[in-house]
């Protein structure tokens, strides 16, 4: 499996986040602008956090709360686990199984590059399968 560093190539997303002290009701509408399902937490350059759209079903809607009162501060999820750039995407499939979580930061020292969902991870695997296909159907015909 490739190094994640190749998965975000040419994404244009791969940087997006929110403050905490932004609103959820703001971060809600960069989930639907840019169609993702996460968002990184940004405070002095750094990753503090992630905010889901799991954190706003399960702290926001599902308590009663205000999108427009609450900070993203209050419902992210803070215990940021994070891979470097060189992790392969096996080991990252292995740790978003273990974590239970569905969105990786990818951070090597003080630069983030971005984030990777287990999506971008499925589509890897299925695209290196599809190419595995093809070279024994080629092999197989010739």
């Amino acid at each position: 499996m490739k190094p994640v560093s190749e998965l975000l190539k040419g994404r244009q997303g791969a940087l997006w986040h929110v403050r905490p002290d932004e609103t959820v009701y703001n971060a809600l509408v960069l989930l639907a602008d840019h169609e993702v399902g996460a968002l990184m937490v940004m405070e002095g350059g750094r990753v503090i956090g992630i905010f889901s759209e799991r954190d706003y079903t399960r702290k926001v809607a599902l308590q009663g709360r205000n999108s427009r009162a609450t900070t993203v501060r209050e419902i992210m999820s803070g215990n940021v686990v994070s891979v470097s750039s060189k992790t392969g995407t096996r080991a990252c499939m292995a740790l978003m199984s273990d974590k239970r979580i569905r969105h990786l930061p990818v951070i090597d020292g003080d630069t983030v590059h971005g984030m990777i969902s287990i999506r971008d991870i499925m589509d890897d695997i299925i695209a290196g399968h599809e190419e595995t296909i093809a070279q024994l159907e080629n092999y197989i015909h010739s």
